[in-house]
């Protein structure tokens, strides 16, 4: 159906899908390294003001950057069997329609932060400009996952900054845990569509691991999990933090269980799997705090001028 011709809540329901909100895993594999950073960030008692912003910001920003995904693919997601049906591909939206949207929903991100540091400020650029161009890291990069790491990921030095006023050392160890994690969660996701993508000549990291994919994306759960708990050593962490480390250890495992024989269906079962790998890290973090150090999860609103 032409987009000029659909009613308004059909238009609601396609931009739904756009923005992949039928879709929640995009949002959850960004939400839970940030939540890591906004409560490693305020050693354990964030503001409700903060966690709400960078809760609703990674909603409006997976969202926008969905958006821009399928515009900049729109030549290729019609050859792919699990993305010929999205709208920009159907025709239900026209790619000016598409773009304003993404505009829209940066614009209101960007309006989230504004009562943060102005360091949040100034890496809210960066963050936009990533986002917006992780896409077309497809048509070169061998390994654009390590790309989209970066950009999943840099809510961490966000929060860090909306905190601390600052962004330490621990909050760049913990990106780049994000980034490991995010190569072996996108390369099971990319084995998926492997022969599509080589058939249209689009670069991922499962095509450039070949053989060796299940061996790299094991390699990159296990570096993830060693950085990590570097980062609980550097944060002085204690027993349920790590705890929730073998947890999540234990989820890549099973992980390796799915993909090991390179099934279409079972590949995609474990990336979308990987919700709980970050759950548990966050749930061993929040009791770490709770039940080790004793503090409070969340500080007083009237504290942050609420």
């Amino acid at each position: 159906m032409s987009a000029s011709k659909l009613s308004l809540t059909q238009r609601l329901t396609v931009y739904e899908r756009l923005m992949r909100l039928d879709k929640p895993i995009g949002i959850l594999l960004l939400l839970w390294p940030t939540l890591w950073a906004v409560w490693a960030s305020a050693g354990g008692t964030p503001s409700l003001l903060v966690v709400w912003i960078f809760t609703l910001g990674t909603v409006l920003m997976r969202s926008a950057g969905c958006i821009v995904n399928d515009w900049a693919d729109r030549d290729f997601d019609g050859h792919v069997e699990r993305t010929r049906a999205r709208p920009l591909v159907t025709g239900e939206v026209s790619s000016r329609e598409a773009l304003l949207l993404a505009a829209a929903l940066s614009l209101a991100a960007f309006c989230l932060i504004l009562p943060l540091h102005k360091l949040v400020w100034v890496l809210s650029v960066p963050a936009l400009l990533l986002a917006g161009s992780y896409p077309f890291t497809k048509r070169f990069l061998a390994i654009p996952q390590a790309y989209l790491g970066i950009a999943f990921g840099f809510g961490i030095p966000m929060a860090f900054a909306a905190q601390q006023f600052a962004v330490p050392p621990v909050a760049w160890l913990m990106l780049l845990a994000n980034i490991f994690w995010c190569i072996a969660y996108d390369t099971e996701y990319a084995m998926v569509d492997r022969e599509d993508d080589v058939k249209i000549g689009i670069q991922t990291a499962a095509i450039t691991f070949g053989q060796r994919d299940v061996a790299a994306v094991m390699g990159c759960y296990a570096i993830a999990l060693a950085l990590l708990a570097w980062v609980g050593h550097l944060l002085a962490r204690g027993p349920y933090y790590y705890a929730g480390l073998v947890v999540a250890a234990g989820i890549a495992g099973y992980h390796y269980t799915l993909i090991r024989n390179r099934d279409r269906e079972r590949c995609f079962r474990a990336f979308l799997h990987n919700n709980w790998f970050g759950a548990a890290v966050f749930f061993g973090l929040l009791a770490d705090y709770a039940l080790h150090s004793g503090v409070p999860l969340l500080a007083p609103l009237h504290g942050f001028g609420f």
